[in-house]
């Protein structure tokens, strides 16, 4: 599980920033909104390299955006093998993305706490957010599907009245409780 736990979630999270990138261009289409500079100053920070000025910050940019959602990846990619799939395990990965932007933003003094912002910055991160995970996760789930039932979902099979995506396994195949 671990090697493709590693190479799938890979894939997945860069699919997922690529995914988040794409509506974060429709909606700076509509609100005017400027791109963001948060991700190359924070990579710049993290990393000791020299800040550079807006229009000189688009590689690290890039390359934070898509690097930091192809590395939390593999811990949806984990989840999925695991059997945490669906709607619900997407819902517990945003709020994991979002924690990991905010670690890393506040703990390099490039970001304040999302308490402190104006609640429309607040609710279009969150959304963007919500979209990265939602994809990450449709692509870790369908990739980590190819493998079977995670043990969790073999777990639930096991059990009359859980709720299991896995759909009915002989009794000798799941996890003993």
């Amino acid at each position: 599980m671990t090697r493709s736990a590693i190479w799938q979630g890979l894939v997945a999270g860069a699919a997922g920033a690529v995914v988040m990138t794409l509506g974060e261009k429709v909606e700076q289409r509509f609100t005017h909104r400027p791109d963001s500079l948060v991700p190359a100053r924070v990579l710049q920070r993290l990393t000791g390299l020299p800040e550079r000025p807006a229009n000189r910050s688009g590689a690290a940019n890039w390359t934070m955006h898509i690097g930091q959602g192809a590395l939390i990846g593999v811990l949806r990619s984990v989840m999925a093998h695991a059997g945490l799939r669906g709607p619900v395990a997407s819902a517990m990965f945003a709020v994991v993305r979002l924690t990991n932007d905010q670690v890393l933003e506040n703990a390099t003094g490039v970001g304040a706490p999302p308490q402190t912002w104006p609640r429309p910055e607040l609710a279009v991160d969150l959304l963007h957010k919500a979209v990265f995970a939602a994809a990450t996760g449709i692509v870790a789930d369908a990739l980590a599907a190819r493998s079977g039932p995670g043990p969790g979902q073999r777990h639930a099979a096991q059990h009359p009245g859980r709720v299991s995506d896995a759909g009915p396994l002989p009794r000798d195949q799941g996890l003993q409780s």
